[in-house]
């Protein structure tokens, strides 16, 4: 049962979400075939972030970035920072993106570590923002992904043909539909 607050109203627990989201959609569907060794490892980290400025979740990733760098991949392989707080709006998010590959540059971890993108209300460029695709990077919070490049390596290049990734995704989406997606993550 999902707790709730003092008018009665559900309660939200975003890494728990997240986790649903991450178990049912990225692992579920498959929209990510190198997630799942590391989830069952137990080498993904989740941080909920408190933060409410950009300037205080750029200081948060900062950190993040040199504890991912300075912990070996067996021990911590990926961390998603979820930000609940900051950054609601979609294109203010994706304008923050810009500062993560700066912190990146900054830290000198460039070819190192990466960060990737998701949102509630992510849509690429194009897309309408009503298409099923954006939901392959639609996240129940916002959230920022930071990843090993030797790990995406390793893993692209254990993948039989990973440029069909993207249009696998797209076709498993379309097949979902929006109504799906709801369904999955509510279930």
């Amino acid at each position: 049962m999902q707790p709730l607050d003092v008018d009665n109203t559900p309660l939200h627990d975003p890494i728990a979400d997240t986790r649903h989201w991450l178990e049912k959609a990225v692992i579920g569907l498959n929209l990510c075939p190198f997630a799942k060794a590391v989830y069952v490892k137990q080498q993904v980290r989740m941080v909920l972030s408190d933060a409410t400025t950009p300037e205080a979740l750029l200081e948060q990733l900062m950190e993040e970035l040199v504890l991912l760098r300075d912990t070996p991949a067996e021990v911590l392989d990926t961390t998603l920072i979820v930000h609940p707080q900051v950054l609601e709006d979609f294109l203010d998010y994706n304008d923050f993106l810009d500062n993560a590959d700066m912190a990146v540059e900054q830290l000198d971890l460039h070819g190192i570590l990466q960060v990737a993108s998701f949102h509630p209300g992510y849509q690429f460029a194009g897309a309408a923002p009503d298409d099923v695709s954006n939901y392959t990077n639609r996240s129940p919070w916002p959230t920022l992904h930071l990843l090993r490049e030797d790990s995406v390596e390793r893993a692209v290049a254990a993948y039989p043909d990973p440029d069909v990734i993207v249009d696998r995704n797209i076709a498993t989406l379309d097949a979902l539909g929006v109504e799906g997606w709801r369904r999955l993550l509510e279930s």
